[in-house]
């Protein structure tokens, strides 16, 4: 937030010469997905732990399975409604007004789930969630993409410090919430995107200045053009390229996304958490990945600009998401000598680190992977489609969470040595056969 007090105000993109310094509203928006973020994931944190406790300990008391279907399903659906709302924004309402919108919604959400701890709020609380992401998550990160030229080498760097502000949030939320009752977690929730809310629209005429109030989809009068024009050949490709890579990611978020349900569980039964005589929380897990992501994004936001400013210039997108594929897998066959020695008996527990270095791998595969496709869908999506395939390209994270929810279930039943090993060496292959597909598809995106 300093840095929107020291720079000076002017509109986005006002000179075609990329300056070295990002623009201000970048930090504007970092702070308002900081907030947005921390609200998700302390909800997130404790919502598989918060169905499975009994009623006496402030749970639903739900079987671990359904319990698990049940997150995989909602982790899903909040990825499905942001191509409805990105379809919504592009022709009939600004997206800054979708973010409030969305904001408001999620605040909505989180306080169902305070007020009542019963199966019908859980319900209620859950849906309003699912739409309200719909309409915030598209448009903020289209809204970043905004800011910047389409050839400016800062682009990826952007992307990856305000996925630094995604993950600042992130970091936070469990710590918070992990100390609490499931109860008062979830108004901790509610708060949190309360907060994000006011930045946003109280800052964003002053460093947003016009961008996002308007569709992007709506007719040019002055231009004498039509968003209703078909796309052009060089707009067809890119939007291929966009969906072939999408299909690809779907494989990276069903392993990447195991951190909510099947690690979870799994840290809570298996890993010794007990450091000198304190019992590390569950919930504090899922702050490992954010602060790793903290700690790394800086320096791969300056390997990639270095790459984009060298002769050579920078890996290729396809590439990068290939690398992203390996490195998840692996951090699954991380874990395979731990599972290997408890099995499912309770009784026994591993060393931490298995799970701290499983963690490190997933979120250095995260940033090869989440941040890049942010700013390739909004350097290379059609204009008056931008929104919408944002909305596709989270769409696809949609798919993954609700296979993630099944891989999840089944490591109750069929154990997670064989769900663990599958999920590995599938995601290491896939990313093999991506990096021979780089070229081909790094044509398309031209």
């Amino acid at each position: 937030m300093q840095a929107l007090l020291k720079d000076d105000v002017q509109q986005p993109n006002e000179s075609n010469q990329p300056r070295k310094k990002h623009p201000p509203g970048l930090y504007m928006l970092f702070a308002t997905e900081a907030w947005e973020r921390f609200s998700y994931y302390g909800m997130r944190a404790i919502l598989v732990l918060y169905l499975t406790a009994t009623v006496v300990n402030g749970g639903l008391g739900v079987d671990k399975s359904a319990a698990m279907a049940i997150y995989g399903f909602f982790t899903g659906a909040v990825y499905i409604t942001p191509m409805i709302g990105g379809y919504l924004t592009d022709r009939f309402i600004g997206r800054r007004l979708a973010i409030t919108i969305g904001g408001i919604l999620m605040a909505l959400g989180n306080f169902s789930l305070f007020a009542s701890q019963s199966l019908t709020a859980l319900y209620i609380g859950l849906g309003l969630l699912i739409i309200g992401n719909g309409f915030f998550k598209p448009n903020i990160s289209t809204i970043v993409g905004d800011l910047y030229e389409d050839n400016d080498p800062r682009r990826d760097g952007a992307f990856t410090i305000f996925y630094m502000g995604i993950n600042v949030g992130a970091f936070f939320a469990p710590l918070v919430v992990g100390l609490m009752s499931y109860k008062y977690g979830f108004l901790t929730a509610a708060i949190g995107m309360i907060v994000g809310q006011l930045v946003f629209n109280l800052l964003g005429n002053r460093y947003l200045g016009d961008i996002g109030k308007e569709p992007t989809g709506k007719p040019d009068v002055t231009a004498g053009k039509k968003s209703a024009a078909p796309l052009t050949k060089r707009e067809q490709k890119r939007t291929t390229a966009i969906v072939i890579l999408a299909v690809f990611v779907i494989a990276f978020w069903a392993a990447f996304e195991q951190a909510g349900s099947s690690l979870t569980l799994y840290a809570n039964d298996q890993i010794d958490r007990n450091i000198f005589g304190f019992e590390v929380p569950t919930a504090w897990f899922q702050s490992l990945n954010p602060l790793f992501i903290v700690i790394l994004a800086p320096i791969m936001s300056a390997l990639w600009y270095k790459l984009g400013s060298s002769k050579r210039g920078d890996l290729k997108t396809p590439t990068k998401m290939a690398l992203g594929l390996v490195t998840v897998g692996l951090g699954f066959l991380v874990l395979l000598p731990a599972v290997m020695y408890t099995g499912n008996d309770t009784a026994l527990k591993v060393n931490i680190l298995f799970m701290i270095v499983t963690y490190f791998l997933h979120t250095l595969a995260e940033l090869m992977i989440s941040p890049v496709g942010l700013s390739m869908v909004s350097k290379i999506a059609p204009i008056k489609l931008a929104s919408l395939l944002m909305g596709v390209w989270l769409a696809s994270s949609a798919v993954a969470n609700m296979v993630a929810g099944q891989l999840a279930a089944y490591t109750q039943s069929l154990g997670y040595l064989e769900i663990f090993s599958v999920i590995g060496f599938v995601t290491i292959g896939l990313g093999i056969v991506l990096l021979f597909l780089s070229k081909p598809v790094a044509k398309l995106m031209k």
